[in-house]
Formats: structure tokens, C-alpha cells, sequence
């Protein structure tokens, strides 16, 4: 057991190093990386990305909730996060 120990710090260690050496213009895409490998671990988040393809066809409704939402999001008719966690008083 103290070999796997062992093995495990040293990995630990290789990826800090990695990390420290990262260009500044990496670091986005890493955080975003290693955040998603950490999450995985939630069962919720786990679930969602298990879960089965939605196969049912869209409504003309729903496309026309599609086509609003991405004109919105064209025009910057749009909440942020700010603000929603503001209404929400988070």
C-alpha cells in the first residue's frame, strides 16, 4: 500500500509542475478541464452526462423558442449570472 502511496504523490507532484509551467494562455482551458474531471464525481452531473440522447422530435413550438432564445442571446437580451444570482439573493 505504501508503494501506491508513493506512486500516487509523485503523480500529484508531476501535475503540479505541469500545471506551474503552463503558458498564461492555457490556464483557461486546464481549469475548465480539471473542473469537469473533479465534478465527475457529483452523481447528479454524472447522471446528466449519462444520460441517453433526447430522440424526440421538436415541435415547431419549440423551434420557435429555440430561434427566440438565440436572438436574444445575438442581442444581448440576456441575463448574467450576476444579476440572476442578485434576483435569486445569492
Amino acid at each position: 500500500m505504501e508503494a501506491k502511496a508513493k506512486e500516487v504523490a509523485n503523480r500529484r507532484e508531476r501535475l503540479h509542475r505541469l500545471v506551474d509551467d503552463l503558458h498564461e494562455g492555457e490556464l483557461d482551458t486546464v481549469e475548465t478541464f480539471i473542473e469537469f474531471v473533479h465534478e465527475r464525481g457529483d452523481p447528479v452531473l454524472r447522471a446528466l452526462l449519462n444520460a441517453p440522447e433526447d430522440d424526440e422530435p421538436v415541435t415547431p413550438d419549440e423551434e420557435e423558442a429555440i430561434r427566440e432564445a438565440w436572438e436574444a442571446v445575438r442581442t444581448g437580451d440576456v441575463y448574467t449570472m450576476e444579476e440572476v444570482k442578485k434576483e435569486l439573493g445569492l
